[in-house]
């Protein structure tokens, strides 16, 4: 499975440390994986269990293991049929179930089907609601010889202590613009040469997403950008009091709930950057957030971050991308500095 960092080479380092940790016997029976949304996380992950359900997996001497590719185990994980490897995350609720742990609990302690190992993966490890946090506890507590757990997490979404202290971590890094922006660029010059994204709109789908660059290509090739400049250019006149609430506020329900939070927070993070004498990340919201941060305390700015961890935790309950716009715009419109009497 090199193929995993010949594709994406910012994956290299962690990989390196689990073909280690498996030649050395040493793999921890349950990894977190942490990184920013839209580095390749699932995709280290898959990486992962293919090589660990390998049978005559290469590369012993070296350290630098791979799976093999030609065994029973690897041709069923290839048509993506291994009994022995399952995926757990988030479904309608946006969230990870009690009932899907106790699926993969009962998952753990059976034999393996076809092979020697089994394989669980958390998709949103930080997406377990607390019951299924709780469940999950008593799996980690009890771990099993041929059972590897993987969670992944995105950067800045929580997890139980209980849970953290019981997992190693390793954290994936976002690459370097130059880096992220080849891999984008190779990417594209796959698409029919029609439907390819212009430079500028990659340029822009990069700033966006971090240097994240899965996301840059979502990004790039859906809608989220148009929807994204409008939510921007409506957040910007209400700030000024140029529209209501209601206008600024429906142009955030087209985004969802997920992407107006995670917009939102952005903003908030920006803000507290540029108030410590930092650059924004979103330089297209830079003129207005720098003009809040020279009156804006510190404080403001991380009480803004935690309304938009309050919004993500009523998420759980469907709460709507409207209702939750509309708080977080008022809270952000009584930043504006008042006017002075004439």
């Amino acid at each position: 499975m090199t193929d995993i960092v010949q594709d994406m080479p910012w994956l290299a380092r962690a990989w390196q440390t689990v073909q280690n940790r498996v030649a050395e016997d040493r793999l921890p029976h349950a990894l977190i994986v942490s990184g920013e949304r839209g580095i390749g996380k699932r995709a280290w992950a898959d990486a992962v269990a293919g090589l660990l359900v390998c049978e005559r997996p290469s590369g012993q001497e070296s350290g630098n293991l791979v799976a093999c590719g030609r065994c029973k185990q690897c041709e069923l994980y290839g048509a993506a049929s291994h009994p022995d490897v399952r995926v757990y995350g988030p479904e309608k609720s946006r969230m990870v179930k009690v009932d899907q742990v106790r699926a993969l609990s009962a998952f753990a302690v059976a034999s393996p089907q076809v092979g020697h190992h089994k394989v669980a993966i958390i998709d949103r490890g930080d997406q377990l609601n607390i019951n299924a946090a709780n469940a999950l506890l008593k799996t980690l507590e009890e771990p099993q010889p041929d059972v590897t757990l993987i969670l992944l997490q995105e950067s800045g979404r929580p997890l139980l202590p209980t849970i953290r202290s019981r997992c190693q971590t390793l954290t994936i890094p976002v690459p370097g613009n130059a880096e992220a922006n080849q891999w984008l660029v190779n990417q594209v010059g796959q698409m029919p040469e029609g439907e390819r994204p212009a430079a500028d709109a990659l340029a822009k789908a990069l700033m966006l997403a971090g240097n994240a660059p899965r996301l840059a290509l979502e990004y790039a090739t859906g809608d989220f950008i148009g929807l994204r400049d409008e939510a921007l250019e409506r957040f910007k006149e209400f700030m000024k009091s140029r529209i209501p609430l209601g206008e600024a506020a429906r142009a955030f329900k087209a985004m969802g709930l997920e992407d107006t939070l995670w917009l939102f927070e952005t903003w908030a993070a920006d803000l507290a950057r540029m108030i410590a004498g930092g650059t924004a990340k979103d330089t297209d919201s830079a003129d207005m957030i720098g003009f809040l941060s020279r009156t804006t305390p510190a404080w403001r700015a991380h009480e803004l971050l935690e309304m938009v961890r309050d919004a993500r935790a009523a998420g759980v309950y469907n709460a709507s991308p409207e209702l939750e716009a509309s708080r977080l715009l008022m809270a952000w419109q009584a930043l504006m500095p008042a006017k002075r009497s004439a």
